[in-house]
């Protein structure tokens, strides 16, 4: 009897992106998906024909092309004091952070190995540990402000744990980690010889806080893989050209693995990034503004709706609590939403190990256009006197 694997058999395709083709096939205003429905810089445009023109056409250096690993490099230090990576032997340029979080994971887990993942959690990453053969161990975030219990995260870790994945800002919650929570995982970490793969992609939209790689504690550059990617920070999700940095020992691990899982990113695509990464601070300044702005927007309206909002602190999303609007669980909510008022967004239990956890959650996503962002306000202010059932 023919069937398929079963590690493929443990999870299903991405919720978030199944949502939001329901949207499209439903005409709904899409909060579902993490990807801008606005320009990315003309800048990046220029760059892409420039490196087409230029016959950057064919495969670059597998682990990535000079110039755009010189200029990650740079880019890691101008914007974090005393982190120095270097760029022959400590980044590897990858078709995404989605590639690069599997490829790191394959490179450096056996099978058997425990990683612990905080959840709620983007939902590769459960599936990320299994296709490598490893087994996830879930520490809860706890509301309202989504903060990690110590002793539940140091109950976490045995004998078999081998890694922890850190992602700040946090995608679904916003959360911004501390100071003191990094610490506190470094130590485990450095304790019990751990790898952190961290998840950095929403770096420069930090509202509240800061972001402080985990790499940049003390003792944590050696065993920290940090992955980033142009996606979210340049407004380019389709480029699919992300980076991983660690020590080189681990990268070695890395390199081995993307070699046969991918090859190499889109040459003509990593020559126009570097236009990006040389950017002057203003860009990133007008983006941080233009964040918070739409931040501003939509939040105010979920709670006119009738939504409890969790106030994100970076990232573009918001958590909310749907409980004062319907008795429904997320996800007959979230379908009915996209019916009527016509909004898409993601049902919360796709970011839990256990949905109980996320059956009174949806998440929205706001990397729109203000009319976009309106418009979905619009469609949603009916929804305080006619959801509950």
């Amino acid at each position: 009897m023919l069937r398929i694997s079963r590690k493929a058999e443990s999870f299903t395709e991405s919720v978030i992106r199944e949502m939001n083709r329901l949207a499209v096939a439903a005409g709904a205003v899409s909060l579902a998906q993490g990807f801008p429905d606005f320009p990315c810089p003309p800048e990046l445009k220029a760059a892409v024909t420039d490196a087409v023109n230029a016959d950057h056409n064919q495969y670059a250096i597998t682990f990535g092309a000079k110039p755009l690993r010189a200029a990650i490099a740079a880019k890691t230090a101008r914007f974090h004091a005393g982190w120095v990576v270097d760029a022959d032997t400590e980044i590897t340029v990858v078709n995404g952070a989605t590639e690069g979080m599997i490829a790191a994971m394959l490179g450096l887990l056996d099978p058997g190995d425990e990683v612990i993942v905080f959840e709620p959690f983007y939902e590769n990453y459960g599936p990320d540990a299994i296709l490598t053969g490893a087994i996830p161990r879930y520490v809860t975030l706890h509301e309202p402000d989504w903060r990690i219990d110590p002793d539940e995260l140091r109950a976490a870790v045995t004998p078999r744990t081998r890694g922890i994945v850190v992602n700040s800002p946090h995608n679904p919650t916003g959360k911004v980690f501390t100071r003191e929570e990094l610490e506190l995982v470094a130590g485990l970490c450095r304790e019990h010889d751990l790898i952190a793969f961290t998840d950095d992609i929403y770096e420069h939209l930090v509202y509240e806080g800061e972001h402080i790689p985990l790499a940049t504690l003390p003792g944590m550059a050696e065993r920290t893989v940090s992955i980033d990617s142009m996606s979210k920070t340049y407004s380019v999700t389709g480029w699919r050209v992300g980076w991983v940095i660690a020590s080189p020992e681990l990268t070695v691990g890395v390199r081995r693995v993307h070699d046969f899982l991918t090859v190499g990113a889109a040459a003509p695509l990593q020559q126009a990034a570097v236009a990006g990464l040389t950017m002057a601070d203003v860009y990133y300044d007008a983006l941080l503004a233009g964040y918070r702005e739409r931040r501003d927007v939509l939040l105010p309206a979920l709670e006119a709706a009738g939504f409890r909002v969790h106030r994100p602190a970076g990232a573009y999303y918001a958590m909310t609590d749907i409980r004062d609007l319907t008795d429904d669980d997320d996800v007959t909510f979230a379908r009915r939403l996209i019916a009527d008022p016509g909004v898409a967004t993601v049902p919360g239990s796709s970011f839990f190990s256990r949905p109980e956890l996320g059956r009174t959650k949806l998440r929205f996503a706001f990397p729109k256009r203000l009319e976009t962002l309106r418009a979905a306000a619009d469609r949603l202010a009916t929804l305080a006197s006619t959801s509950r059932v």
